[in-house]
């Protein structure tokens, strides 16, 4: 997913190459639901979890030998590791839990309120940092977003099959858990990374994570009883090396030159992506109330991103 709003002093202006691999890595991310979507079609969501990481392991041990990072761990770093596989365990199997019992626009538009979980934690719990009105202003927007598009679904008529998949309330509910987990774990790593080199925890939480998925799948899950086909394999080559492999190393790079600040603000194009790669291949709704959720989240993802005293606030 995309990282997180950091305050961080923005670097030198982007250039239009910079800009467009910002958008372009949004929108990879936002294919994320819809390929899981494809993925459970097939096999059990935790099997696909571990299916997914264990390639974005694969992935990352080339990353770091190329930069550099180390690939064992000491004996003080092995709880930092295993704390954040397993909120990678968490947070990963609710999303492909929740987003098997909704769609795959519901499950874009309710993870990434993970954002607004960080922003809220970090203000009002720790108060590492503080948010400006506009920030709590696309707080709140988001969240009436979000309520009225969950109040719709408990309807029954809501219910109704549409396209490939069928929102739930209970699948919604998770996938709101989903996002919650994933702001603890945006959170957690921020404190990881002070202790471990970035590419060394993304390399250990992929594998340990794939292996408690693996072990979970096992124990829980009935093993497929066909082979894959062709959506399945592609879309868990996409979830592995494209949005889990390539997103995580274009973010990286960008982040040498740019400030996090200016590339996190292309993150509210990432549920819209969702949302439109949602309605386009799986043929979800494209009802009023998914609409009003998706422009409140894409505002107030905006809104909580956009620094105090940028230029576009001295323009207001």
């Amino acid at each position: 997913m995309p990282a997180a709003p950091v305050l961080r002093p923005a670097g030198k202006p982007l250039t239009a190459a910079a800009t467009a691999l910002a958008l372009t890595t949004a929108f990879l991310w936002g294919g994320t639901a819809v390929s899981n979507q494809f993925a459970v079609d097939q096999l059990p969501p935790l099997m696909v979890g571990g299916l997914r990481f264990f390639l974005a392991g694969l992935f990352m041990l080339p990353w770091c030998l190329v930069e550099r990072a180390p690939i064992g761990i000491t004996r003080a770093q092995w709880k930092p590791v295993l704390v954040m596989a397993a909120l990678l365990f968490l947070q990963i199997g609710t999303f492909n839990i929740g987003g098997k019992w909704s769609t795959s626009s519901h499950a874009s538009l309710f993870v990434n309120t993970y954002i607004f979980w960080v922003a809220g934690v970090e203000h009002f719990v720790t108060r590492t940092i503080r948010l400006g009105w506009r920030a709590i202003l696309g707080l709140a927007i988001a969240g009436i977003g979000v309520a009225l598009l969950v109040l719709s679904t408990a309807k029954p008529a809501a219910t109704a099959a549409s396209g490939m998949d069928t929102p739930t309330l209970s699948g919604d509910l998770i996938l709101l858990l989903s996002g919650l987990i994933l702001g603890v774990k945006v959170l957690y790593t921020k404190d990881a990374v002070r202790q471990i080199a970035p590419g060394t925890v993304i390399l250990w939480h992929d594998f340990l994570g794939a292996a408690m998925f693996f072990v979970a799948s096992a124990l829980t899950e009935p093993m497929p009883t066909s082979a894959p086909t062709w959506p399945t394999i592609w879309a868990m080559l996409y979830g592995g090396f494209v949005v889990s492999g390539f997103c995580f190393a274009a973010h990286a790079f960008q982040l040498r030159t740019y400030g996090a600040s200016q590339i996190s603000v292309f993150s509210f194009t990432t549920p819209v992506f969702g949302v439109g790669l949602g309605v386009l291949l799986r043929g979800d709704a494209l009802s009023p109330w998914l609409l009003v959720c998706g422009v409140a989240v894409a505002v107030g993802i905006t809104l909580v991103n956009l620094p105090e005293g940028s230029e576009a606030e001295a323009l207001e």
